[in-house]
């Protein structure tokens, strides 16, 4: 959608008055349905460049100056924002146009948003970034912000059969969303492809970098057979086109660093919400609450241990990177679960958020449920990523 749109515009076939209203016919047509916003109320450019005349979408835990911040939660039903984000604000600096405020599932942790699944009707579209995902995915803008703290970007990703990325950490500024685990949080982008993301990226971050994709790691880390035979196949295609790739073990400690994850995850965010829990208790939702009551049981020096073992698996995984420009996992361990009672397992995406390194999900060429391919890359490598990413895209496709 990203590239049609930028095309249009390019060959004078259509305004950026006929991108907004494109969008706004696709946004009265389904969502009801798809429930994916908070507030749509387009906002004019803050400047001209790159990005000038494409609409977005910004999960509903960025400030937004006059557009509701709500956080996902009735308690902030309301609420507007005074100031935009950092990353709003270069983006709006760029020429995009912000159209409105996608939902969230309650302060960006577990418990579920209203949101449905455009690609698989009744199932979940995952979290918690599931606004900016099903947005996405339904065509109702081109690109969208979310973040990560496990897994709410690449995950809604998968399941949506979109593209999802988170840079490196702290690559793009945190300053203005709210934080929950400050040592995992990380702004990342939503298109419809790999090559929409590539095209945005360097457009809209300064990036680009054309890289060749011609070694990579399939990682086996256990996932459902439906995932695990999509990037069997995908892995195929890719080989029968040139592209050498070898099968190889998690590194040791892998397991580890999962549960590490989690338990930095869980020990910060008990931290960062302890004073609105204590204020509202489990008003601000059964799974956030019983994460606060968990996590400050756990003891600093379980939070210390995790985040030493970090440390370590990043030197593990960074002599991976020496050999291999890229590593393929599972971006979930499946298609999306029935339901909305759950926003799925994030265990598949949470090493890599720890290790701070880039990964994009890149859609697969599947029959029933969407999946994705995580690719993951050196920190710091980030325009190298995207290129690789929009490359495999275009090679594993039938």
């Amino acid at each position: 959608m990203l590239l049609q749109f930028l095309q249009a515009l390019n060959s004078g076939e259509k305004t950026p008055g006929d991108l907004l209203e494109i969008c706004l016919r696709r946004i009265a047509a389904s969502e009801p349905d798809i429930q994916a916003w908070v507030e749509v109320s387009p906002q004019a450019p803050l400047g001209e460049g790159l990005l000038n005349g494409i609409p977005f979408g910004v999960k509903d835990i960025f400030e937004t100056r006059g557009l509701a911040t709500e956080y996902g939660s009735p308690l902030y039903a309301g609420r507007k924002g005074t100031v935009d984000a950092q990353v709003v604000s270069s983006l709006r600096r760029r020429g995009a146009v912000l159209l409105g405020k996608t939902r969230t599932t309650a302060f960006a942790s577990f418990d579920p948003a209203a949101t449905r699944n455009p690609r698989f009707p009744g199932h979940t579209p995952g979290g918690s970034s599931s606004g900016s995902a099903a947005a996405v995915a339904a065509g109702m803008v081109p690109f969208a912000l979310g973040t990560q703290t496990l897994g709410s970007i690449l995950r809604p990703a998968s399941f949506c059969g979109i593209c999802g990325f988170k840079p490196s950490f702290g690559l793009l500024p945190f300053e203005g969303a709210l934080a929950f685990a400050p040592s995992l949080d990380t702004v990342g982008l939503f298109t419809r492809s790999a090559a929409g993301m590539a095209e945005l990226w360097s457009r809209g971050f300064g990036g680009r970098f054309d890289a060749d994709l011609h070694r990579a790691a399939w990682m086996r880390v256990p996932a459902e057979g439906e995932m695990e035979h999509a990037i069997a196949a995908a892995v195929g295609r890719l080989r029968a086109r040139g592209v050498s790739i070898d099968e190889i073990a998690p590194p040791a400690g892998w397991d580890r660093l999962r549960a590490a994850a989690r338990t930095i995850n869980q020990y910060e965010g008990a931290r960062s919400q302890r004073p609105r829990f204590e204020e509202f208790g489990d008003r601000i939702g059964h799974k956030l609450a019983d994460l606060v009551r968990a996590g400050l049981r756990l003891a600093p020096s379980e939070y210390d241990d995790a985040r030493a073992h970090v440390e370590q698996m990043k030197v593990a995984v960074s002599s991976i990177f020496w050999d291999y420009p890229a590593i393929l996992t599972p971006a979930a361990a499946g298609p999306a679960p029935a339901g909305l009672a759950t926003t799925g397992d994030p265990s598949h995406n949470a090493p890599w958020t720890a290790l701070g390194v880039p990964a994009i999900a890149v859609p697969l060429a599947v029959e029933g449920g969407p999946l994705g391919v995580q690719v993951a890359g050196a920190w710091g490598r980030d325009d190298a990523l995207v290129a690789v990413a929009a490359q495999l895209e275009a090679l594993a496709t039938p």
